[in-house]
């Protein structure tokens, strides 16, 4: 069974940085490799839909929101497993609960992460 866990929220000021990180575990006898998987961070501020924030594609063609092109970075790390989101010059619109996505079947993300939440003050 797949597992993600988010680590790397927290409260900081506008114009701040942070790191989220995606660790996953599991992958063996799921069907999926890690490498091999189109991956996502999506957020959702309260009273608010989802929305997806950046996508890595298998090649590692990475796509962003308009909201936050020119300030976050999605990466990976193959050998950990690790998906990650560097956000940079935060602002309070960025303030949400973050979550990982892994591996698309169907056209949906199969495996999420529980959240971590960023939060941004001005």
């Amino acid at each position: 069974q797949v597992q993600l866990v988010e680590s790397g929220g927290g409260s900081v000021q506008a114009g701040g940085s942070l790191k989220l990180s995606c660790a996953g575990s599991g992958y063996a006898g799921s069907g999926y490799m890690f490498s091999d998987c189109t991956k996502g961070w999506y957020r959702q501020a309260p009273g608010k839909e989802r929305e997806l924030v950046a996508r890595r594609s298998i090649d590692g063609t990475p796509t962003y929101a308009d909201s936050v092109k020119g300030r976050f970075t999605i990466s990976q790390d193959n050998a950990k497993k690790t998906l990650y989101l560097e956000m940079n010059s935060l602002q309070t619109e960025d303030t949400a609960m973050y979550y990982c996505a892994t591996c698309v079947k169907r056209g949906n993300f199969v495996y999420w992460g529980q959240g971590t939440q960023v939060t941004v003050s001005s």
